[in-house]
């Protein structure tokens, strides 16, 4: 019997330093790139999370949706509905970051869903929870737009 455990790889700590940035010329996803993009992710998640309490702490404290005028209270409601929407969309964000984090854990991160070759260091240097290669992005989205013109 195969045992799960044994497919699922661990990030090995290595230190870098904070200006460490990944180079085409080492292994792709060796130890270190794993450890950048892991620092990387984590960073982010801190970030959007900081960002979005304080975004729903300020949304509690100005409520205009008692006010009389009812000019002011439909402003105030476009812009918290504008507010949600941006907090869900960091929310999934933060959701495709622990997918990413999970990936460097099992040692799937860096290589393409669909065609499990590398994404490329620049790819994921702009885009850290990309899962898809440039070539089958492209695909993606070509797919995309004929179903949307049907």
């Amino acid at each position: 019997m195969l045992n799960i455990l044994s497919t699922v790889q661990t990030v090995k700590m290595v230190k870098i330093s904070k200006n460490y940035i990944p180079k085409s010329t080492e292994k792709y996803m060796c130890e270190k790139h794993k450890a950048f993009f892991k620092n990387k992710l984590l960073e982010w998640k801190k970030d959007l999370v900081k960002s979005n309490n304080e975004a729903l702490y300020n949304s509690s404290l100005d409520d205009n949706s008692t006010s009389a005028d009812i000019v002011d209270q439909a402003s105030s409601y476009t812009e918290k509905n504008v507010e949600m929407r941006a907090i869900n969309r960091q929310i999934k964000l933060i959701s495709k970051i622990d997918s990413a984090l999970k990936k460097i854990k099992d040692g799937t991160y860096g290589f393409c869903e669909e065609t499990a070759e590398p994404i490329g260091l620049k790819r994921l240097m702009a885009r850290p929870v990309a899962t898809l290669c440039i070539a089958a992005q492209e695909k993606h989205e070509k797919e995309e737009k004929v179903y949307a013109d049907d």
